[in-house]
């Protein structure tokens, strides 16, 4: 009897010290893939785990969450505006976005996004093959998503722009010749390829379109213990190298200097918001 109870005591000790983790566990969600096809999360998503563990021994134990619902860019956002569903969100920055949202102002993909590759039809290189020049880029449409930052970058910069609802759509849009390319992250374009191999498309050869685009962690206005957390993590990482490991993980960095053998088209960002981190920080890769 006295060895039940002793193992009942243990059992409901054992269960408050879960119950009372559990409540102090930080609870995270994210955004889901908006398409089975979708990777482009999984850096983010690893890069905001370690910003969070940096600080775990001090401000306690959390827990990432996705998203149950797929959702466009536009409505994470719209929920993150409302803290319903999403904690946090990685996207483009713009002056908007740094108005209506809190930014963790530390480009997640040192600017590499902004280094962006023509994802066109394959019977289509020939077109391609004499651009060299903005000039010559301006007798070309552009696809995008509805509402993306893009949009208005390459509209500044007098560049056609036909606009889809849905990530997935586009490439669907592209091979009905809706618009002439789809304009890629280098981070983005070469999984997206394999993701459709049927449609043909290829990353144009010798191109690239450059413009600063600075992707943060965005979270509620309002949440700012949780912006301090994510932040104070990823200086944590920046300093410990551990920041730096996970980029070249996904060989980003090999990536960037792809770019030294391409014609590199710049395009002025007219809406980079004040604070936006200078050009010279040790926060964005030397690509020049």
């Amino acid at each position: 009897m006295k060895h039940l109870l002793a193992t009942s005591l243990l059992f409901i000790a054992f269960c408050s010290a879960s119950t009372a983790a559990e409540l102090n566990t930080l609870v995270v969600q994210h955004v889901a893939p908006q398409s089975d096809k979708d990777t482009r999360n999984a850096y983010f998503i690893d890069l905001l785990s370690l910003s969070l563990s940096k600080t775990k021994t001090d401000l306690g134990p959390f827990r990432l969450e996705s998203s149950n619902v797929k959702m466009s860019q536009n409505r994470a956002l719209q929920q993150l505006s409302k803290s319903q569903d999403i904690d946090v969100v990685w996207t483009m920055s713009s002056s908007e976005r740094e108005a209506n949202f809190l930014p963790i102002r530390i480009p997640l993909l040192k600017g590499l996004l902004g280094q962006r590759l023509l994802m066109i039809r394959r019977e289509d290189l020939g077109r391609f093959a004499h651009i060299n020049t903005l000039q010559d880029l301006h007798a070309f449409t552009a696809g995008q998503g509805k509402g993306w930052p893009d949009n208005k970058i390459l509209e500044a910069n007098q560049i056609s722009v036909v606009e889809g609802m849905s990530y997935e759509g586009l490439f669907g849009m592209l091979q009905r010749q809706r618009f002439d390319y789809f304009p890629r992250g280098i981070n983005e374009i070469f999984a997206e390829l394999k993701q459709h191999p049927k449609e043909d498309f290829v990353a144009e050869p010798h191109l690239a379109i450059s413009y600063r685009a600075p992707i943060y962690f965005f979270v509620n206005s309002n949440n700012l213990d949780l912006a301090a957390r994510i932040e104070q993590g990823l200086w944590i990482a920046i300093s410990d190298g551990s920041f730096n490991e996970l980029f070249a993980r996904y060989h980003y960095d090999d990536l960037a200097k792809q770019l030294l053998t391409r014609t590199v088209i710049k395009l002025d960002n007219p809406y980079l918001h004040p604070d936006t981190p200078s050009e010279h920080s040790p926060l964005w890769l030397k690509l020049n």
